[in-house]
């Protein structure tokens, strides 16, 4: 069969669509993927056929032009809470909808495409296929929505539900018998790049949602790494606040600069960070062996290979991103956890109510809370325990493998 996934310029939206599409194209079919052409070109391996769409997002509310992507993400970097997700919709996801439904059209009508399979926030996919009359299903490639988001704030999810409306209404997708209909959420098939392990959800999810777990692949080259320098004798931890985070955490650096003090010689930190928002690095641990320079206890580097990296850690630091979570308990990692926005305090609240880690704020951490959410993470059994449970649960769903089975069965 011949897939077309319509996705977002945003990695962790990416990435598991395209260990998806490596399994697929393995089976025999045809993929291809469909957005914003530059920035999947850089996610996604070479070779992927990339069908360019929304290249030149709107910013501000539909008004067209702006400063596109990096424009985007410089004026959402600041924002919390509620104005954190009417930016989101009104300044990313219904201006990326509305720029990318003529390209995702001319996608579908030149690759004739057997199944769309939609991100839940490309929501010019399902429109389209809907449109075109090409059978979509849902890549869920967060669990927010799937843990009651608007719970407890039911005018906000009222508030969300009508931008949904009026993007359809606009695209031509609303009108008699589409009342309804939810872009995100296919009646045909959702894949959860989770698993109830992690969620942590009671309710009683219909057949034809399929929490497959975390699904990984191949991915472009990374960057180089110092592997020389991890230090065997101590406990390594990776800090990072993602790919679109980093500039906005200068007083968290510090933080966990103060942390790796009091911590004294017994953890080396890998600081996955802009070197110009990290100040005076703690001095280095003084033995080495085979007389190398001695080990630093905080290896600064401005990007860092993760799933690479992840083997030889004993626990992350970050921001509570799904993907960068998903990674970590996958290789069995605890995890503490600062979220920041959009769907990070929810993912963080799974990963708490797990038992998989430890939660402190972004804002306002100081140095002393750091080092104990660290302490506790890799002295106390509970968490390394509790994330090992999640692992199997990862690994028993079957990632990529099984998302493939379910397209597969779709048809």
């Amino acid at each position: 069969m011949r897939v077309l996934f319509v996705v977002p310029p945003l990695a962790g939206h990416v990435n598991p669509t395209a260990a998806v599409g490596a399994e697929l194209a393995g089976r025999g079919h045809e993929v291809a993927w469909t957005g914003p052409g530059a920035a999947l070109a850089a996610l996604l391996p070479d070779g992927a056929r990339v069908l360019p769409a929304g290249d030149a997002v709107p910013s501000g509310s539909g008004s067209a032009g702006g400063g596109g992507y990096a424009d985007l993400h410089e004026r959402w970097r600041d924002l919390r809470g509620v104005g954190a997700l009417r930016f989101l919709w009104e300044e990313a996801l219904v201006p990326l909808a509305r720029a990318m439904a003529p390209g995702v059209t001319r996608a579908v009508r030149d690759f004739r495409p057997d199944l769309l399979v939609a991100d839940q926030q490309a929501l010019a996919g399902p429109v389209v296929a809907r449109r075109l009359g090409v059978p979509w299903v849902t890549s869920a490639s967060t669990s927010a929505e799937f843990a009651r988001p608007f719970e407890g704030f039911p005018r906000v999810g009222e508030w969300v539900a009508q931008r949904i409306a009026d993007l359809l209404a606009e695209l031509g997708a609303g009108g008699d018998g589409a009342a309804g209909w939810d872009p995100r959420f296919s009646d045909r098939l959702v894949l959860v790049f989770s698993t109830r392990e992690l969620i942590g959800a009671q309710d009683m999810f219909p057949g034809h949602y399929a929490f497959v777990g975390p699904a990984f692949g191949a991915r472009p080259a990374g960057p180089d790494f110092p592997w020389r320098r991890l230090d065997p004798d101590r406990r390594r931890v990776l800090v990072s606040l993602g790919t679109l985070n980093g500039a906005a955490g200068a007083r968290f650096y510090a933080a966990v600069l103060g942390a790796a003090e009091r911590l004294g010689g017994s953890v080396q930190l890998v600081l996955a960070a802009p070197a110009d928002l990290v100040g005076r690095l703690p001095r280095a641990h003084p033995h080495a062996p085979g007389g190398a320079p001695p080990f630093d206890t905080v290896l600064l580097q401005e990007r860092v290979p993760q799933l690479e990296l992840l083997p030889h850690l004993d626990a992350v630091v970050c921001h509570a991103g799904h993907n960068t979570v998903c990674e970590a308990l996958a290789h069995g990692l605890p995890l503490v956890v600062a979220p920041i926005r959009d769907d990070q305090p929810i993912v963080a609240r799974q990963v708490t109510d797990a038992g998989a880690g430890v939660r402190v704020r972004f804002g306002r951490v100081r140095a002393e809370e750091v080092r104990d959410a660290l302490t506790a993470v890799l002295d106390e059994p509970g968490p390394r325990r509790a994330a090992r449970r999640i692992q199997a649960s990862f690994t028993a769903a079957g990632g990529a493998a099984a998302a493939a089975d379910r397209l597969e069965k779709t048809l």
